[in-house]
């Protein structure tokens, strides 16, 4: 699939928008237009965030520290103990949450979504399950074993899992934080549980048409070694030859050719993430460039291979992330907007982003606040989806352009970020002045194909603009664009 456009849904969020009085909604009572609207706005996948079973006896236990209490108050003024539901990502077993319904009710959504021609991902965590999960009952040992002397040093990273309290395991983490400790960890360096982790996988493939995939880098050989150095043990268990991705991908497309994988992904190990068989990996860079970068830093990022680009997801917002007008303010997300929306890559956006929300929920809350709708971004995202359902933006040609200046001693044009789409006759020119100062600066395009005059069409503003095609060939195409402004130029 090529520049698919993705949205991500908390679903333990959204199907309480649909409880009727003490009737606490499920799967099924999504109504079908919600999906249909979906559809008409050109989402191509939804991922649905948070639908697999997880353990009610760690919430007590996990999600009361000074901390949660304090991004709770933050979030939703008037949570209740009831609202705080457990990590999604502290996962039981692969099973869907019976608060959101049935195996049936999952297979009967990934119908309806697929003939709305919709593809359903859900989530895969390769890394760790739930502290308390029932599998410590039938596969403890696909889990990372430690010893009296590593727990005596470090009880914050080692534990006695309930179910085994006569045996101590690590919980999961993340090398640069402290571990998670809702999570128990998986051992990468024994082959049982690589079986059993690709086993899940063909299973959950079962259900659905991909999956994201939480923190794919935690378990590649070397970052799963340098985590846990110390703790596991290579008598029994030896560093593996290859990597889990590689062969587990490859055992899921041979009975799902177009399942799609996308990896969480960091530390600049995204593109040895897509050679190990990922579609696509979250570009985190890039959000940080938009955030705080120049347009020079964006302007260089955009120069990376055409190949790494295609399968990069381009995003201002996710579960993880700041909501995009809290973190950039609105007009400059909305220019955001257009760069990750018409450059090539997964356009990635997350629930509640088309109407403006500023409030970023912590995950362990089943409760969202009511938040206004913004109706100039409201409108502006739908106008947006409207041009970029155009095929010129998922099936065409990619070339990265330059803005030139007008005169010597003004660079205002570095502030100008352009790039021209082609298919068969059509071209669109997107110019964006990502900066807080009014820009102007040349671009030239070919104009072989016009006679005399060339018609240029803002899609965004519906304005016409007539020029020399000798100009825009020899001189380039003057621009002059407002702070955070955009032009959207067909032609």
């Amino acid at each position: 699939m090529k520049n698919p456009k993705l949205l991500e849904i908390n679903v333990r969020l959204l199907v309480r928008r649909f409880d009727v009085e003490d009737k606490r909604a499920k799967l099924p009572d999504i109504p079908f237009s919600y999906w249909k609207n979906l559809a008409d706005l050109g989402i191509e996948i939804v991922w649905l965030m948070g639908v697999w079973e997880t353990t009610s006896i760690l919430i007590d236990r996990c999600c009361f520290e000074e901390y949660l209490i304090q991004s709770y108050n933050r979030t939703l003024k008037d949570w209740q103990r009831k609202d705080v539901i457990g990590s999604p990502y502290a996962i039981d077993k692969y099973e869907i949450n019976p608060e959101l319904g049935t195996k049936e009710d999952l297979l009967q959504l990934k119908k309806t979504l697929n003939e709305l021609n919709i593809l359903l991902m859900l989530d895969f965590v390769p890394n760790h399950f739930s502290a308390e999960t029932e599998l410590l009952k039938t596969h403890p040992d696909i889990f990372l074993e430690a010893t009296e002397e590593i727990i005596s040093t470090d009880r914050h990273t080692f534990y006695r899992p309930i179910q085994q309290p006569q045996r101590i395991f690590a919980h999961g983490r993340d090398p640069f934080f402290p571990a998670w400790t809702d999570t128990i960890q998986l051992n990468y360096y024994n082959l049982n549980t690589r079986k059993f982790m690709t086993e899940t996988l063909l299973s959950i493939a079962e259900l659905c048409d991909g999956v994201r995939c939480d923190m794919a880098m935690l378990t590649l050989n070397n970052v799963f070694g340098n985590t846990w150095g110390g703790v596991i043990n290579e008598y029994l268990h030896p560093k593996p030859h290859d990597e889990f991705w590689q062969p587990a991908i490859a055992a899921i497309k041979k009975d799902h050719p177009n399942f799609i994988f996308m990896a969480e992904a960091y530390w600049n190990l995204e593109w040895d993430l897509q050679q190990l068989g990922f579609d696509f990996t979250y570009d985190k860079k890039l959000l940080d460039r938009l955030k705080d970068g120049t347009p020079k830093n964006i302007y260089d990022h955009l120069r990376a291979d055409l190949t790494f680009q295609q399968k990069s997801s381009r995003f201002l917002e996710n579960h993880d992330e700041e909501r995009a007008k809290h973190l950039l303010g609105m007009e400059k997300s909305l220019a955001a907007a257009v760069i990750i929306s018409t450059i090539p890559g997964m356009r990635f956006f997350f629930d509640g982003q088309f109407e403006g929300k500023k409030i970023k929920l912590p995950v362990q809350l089943g409760r969202e606040p009511m938040e206004i709708k913004n109706k100039t971004i409201s409108n502006f995202y739908e106008k947006l989806f409207r041009i970029i359902k155009n095929e010129i933006f998922s099936l065409g040609n990619w070339e990265l352009k330059e803005a030139l200046p007008i005169w010597e001693k003004d660079h205002t044009n570095e502030n100008l970020l352009t790039w021209l789409w082609t298919y068969n006759a059509q071209h669109c020119l997107v110019v964006v002045n990502y900066s807080n100062i009014t820009s102007q600066g040349r671009i030239k395009i070919n104009s072989e194909s016009f006679q005399e005059l060339v018609i240029l069409t803002d899609l965004l503003n519906g304005k016409e603009y007539l020029r020399s095609a000798n100009e825009v060939y020899y001189s380039g195409l003057f621009v002059e664009l407002g702070s955070y402004q955009t032009h959207l130029f067909q032609y």
